[in-house]
């Protein structure tokens, strides 16, 4: 069998305050119709990025709400992740090498992953991202059909607008074996894509997760001094995977430049190592390189005991956050940082478009010195900054919570099921 992933009980009661008494009385309506409904998330990772972040609340979420929730991940070894990451570049623009031998890599581990595949009665099938996009083939192909009566969705969660064309279309034969595809702009679906259902839901946060929920002022500042940043001083942040795609080694050019005007400004980076992410200790190289030693550069990790709660902390006491993607699916830390009334400058791709209304809630930014200047501005007019920081916060509650994308959720099953 594939790995069941334990997950904590969440009630939806409790998200009126943040959400809104209608919000959550309109998920009950919608779920009313599947109750009991059997409903199988399946990824590649169990912790670390933004999709094990979203379904360790979407599942416990949609079993409150009556539906019978699992949430699997499948089964890898560094040489299947390895190709998988490659794969992921390059459906991003990167330009890799795609072989004969990175096809069979990656279907050899997915017909693996099939064969230990839960036949389960299935009401609705949900894959996430390219790492299990192949799995719906083999339990079609094989001696017995196995794939059941389940509507089966792909959920993309990257920016697939200059897609690596090789890479694409060994993938899109797998993507149109389902009944409707998820993405999270219309500008992410390639032109040749043949499918009937094809449906934009974007990503959202937990306002009563860990890392979303209110901290009092004296818990944040103790934690952030216990990691060695001074909070008498000004403090730019950025929350995410150490991946080239993030661009950390671009903050940090930033930040060097803003601190010429803003003297004493540090700088924290703090993100989390994941299981299918073989790249992410390269580039933790890399980016210490470019810190060159500097002490009021935090470069963070799950190795250093950050969770949740200490990440929660640094956004809380950041006075600008910065989420500087050259590409993003979405970047779920914009809207945590929003949520938390900071301003957010991120780059201006993907995801972070739908986010950061640019001069409202923060900036959008293309270069490093354009990022440099914005931080600065922020950092001189303390009023502007919290005013954009208040509406950004309006701005998640209104479209990026986990309700509203449950909600979604729960359309797109009445539609798969007429």
């Amino acid at each position: 069998m594939l790995e069941r992933v334990p997950l904590l009980v969440k009630e939806i009661a409790a998200y009126e305050k943040a959400a809104g008494v209608d919000a959550v009385d309109e998920l009950r309506r919608l779920a009313e119709p599947f109750q009991g409904a059997r409903v199988l998330h399946v990824n590649a990772t169990a912790y670390g990025g933004g999709v094990a972040e979203l379904l360790g609340s979407v599942v416990p979420l949609m079993r409150d709400l009556g539906l019978e929730a699992e949430w699997h991940v499948i089964h890898g070894s560094d040489e299947f992740f390895g190709v998988t990451k490659g794969m992921h570049n390059a459906l991003q623009g990167a330009e890799i090498p795609w072989t004969f031998e990175s096809e069979e890599t990656y279907l050899s581990k997915i017909r693996e992953n099939a064969l230990a595949f839960d036949d389960g009665e299935w009401d609705f099938v949900i894959i996430h991202d390219p790492q299990p996009a192949a799995l719906l083939g083999f339990l079609e192909d094989g001696a017995v059909n196995r794939r059941g009566s389940a509507k089966w969705i792909w959920r993309c969660h990257i920016d697939l607008t200059d897609a690596n064309p090789a890479v694409w279309e060994f993938l899109r034969p797998h993507v149109e074996r389902h009944d409707a595809s998820v993405w999270t702009m219309p500008e992410f679906v390639p032109d040749s894509l043949k499918m009937d259902c094809v449906r934009m839901i974007p990503p959202a946060i937990d306002p009563l997760s860990v890392k979303n929920l209110g901290l009092e002022r004296p818990f944040v500042d103790e934690i952030c001094r216990q990691y060695g940043v001074d909070l008498s001083r000004p403090l730019m942040c950025q929350v995410s995977r150490f991946d080239p795609w993030k661009d950390p080694v671009g903050v940090i050019e930033a930040y060097q430049m803003a601190r010429h005007e803003v003297p004493g400004l540090q700088l924290l980076l703090a993100g989390s190592m994941a299981t299918d992410d073989p790249e992410g200790f390269h580039y933790w190289e890399i980016t210490e390189e470019a810190a060159g030693g500097d002490a009021d550069v935090h470069l963070l990790s799950n190795i250093q005991q950050v969770g949740s709660v200490q990440i929660n902390a640094f956004q809380r006491a950041a006075d600008v956050i910065v989420q500087k993607s050259l590409r993003e699916g979405f970047g779920l830390t914009v809207s945590e940082g929003l949520w938390k009334g900071r301003p957010v400058i991120g780059g201006d791709c993907g995801g972070i478009r739908i986010q950061i209304r640019d001069g409202e809630d923060g900036f959008l930014v293309s270069s490093v010195e354009e990022c440099a200047r914005r931080t600065v501005e922020l950092l001189h007019d303390h009023e502007r900054a919290d005013v954009m920081g208040a509406s950004g916060m309006e701005h998640v509650r209104e479209q990026f919570l986990t309700t509203r994308l449950i909600a979604d959720w729960l359309r797109l099953f009445g539609e798969l099921s007429g």
